[in-house]
């Protein structure tokens, strides 16, 4: 790191949303974000229940124990990798915009720590992001719901199976990733 034009002040890499110090990310704790990648895109890949996936909880884990590059970049890579496979969809813009905001979110929810009311908290907050932004999507589409206000409930409702199941993955594995990190530290 390069030292400060400065004595005596703090680094505005160091410096957190609310004008705290704090310390750089670990770059092990960076280097991990990016491990997850490959288990987040072999997860999406193997059969699972529709959106219970890993991808939720490394945007908050990454959120919270990584840089703020990595917290974004990790989800997304991680996402991309396996619509290599998958296939694209008209409403990948508004699934990858989710993740970035879910990131964005895990980053002030994580600012002055984990706990396990903040994990379960973003874990639901994530969950109804990812719904509310993704199902905008689809309905923007225009291709399976009418083009008005009741169109988009009709849309939001259909999508309520997915949004159980978003939670559900998002709280099992911010659970595995935030308690896995805690044993091992």
């Amino acid at each position: 790191m390069l030292p400060c034009a400065c004595p005596g002040t703090i680094p505005r890499s160091h410096v957190t949303l609310n004008g705290a110090s704090a310390a750089p990310p670990n770059p092990a704790e960076r280097t991990m974000n990016y491990l997850l990648i490959p288990l987040g895109a072999v997860a999406r890949l193997l059969p699972h229940l529709p959106n219970f996936t890993p991808i939720g909880g490394m945007a908050l884990f990454g959120a919270a124990h990584g840089s703020r590059r990595s917290a974004i970049i990790a989800p997304l890579a991680a996402l991309a990798l396996s619509d290599l496979f998958i296939g694209g969809h008209a409403t990948m813009p508004y699934v990858y915009a989710s993740f970035v905001i879910i990131s964005l979110m895990g980053m002030v929810v994580f600012r002055n720590g984990v706990s396990m009311p903040r994990v379960i908290g973003a874990s639901i907050g994530s969950s109804m992001i990812l719904f509310v932004v993704s199902n905008f999507g689809v309905w923007a589409a225009g291709t399976m719901y009418a083009p008005t206000w009741q169109g988009l409930m009709t849309c939001y409702l259909m999508a309520l199976p997915y949004l159980r199941n978003t939670m559900l993955g998002n709280l099992f594995y911010a659970g595995v990733f935030f308690g896995g990190y805690a044993l091992a530290t």
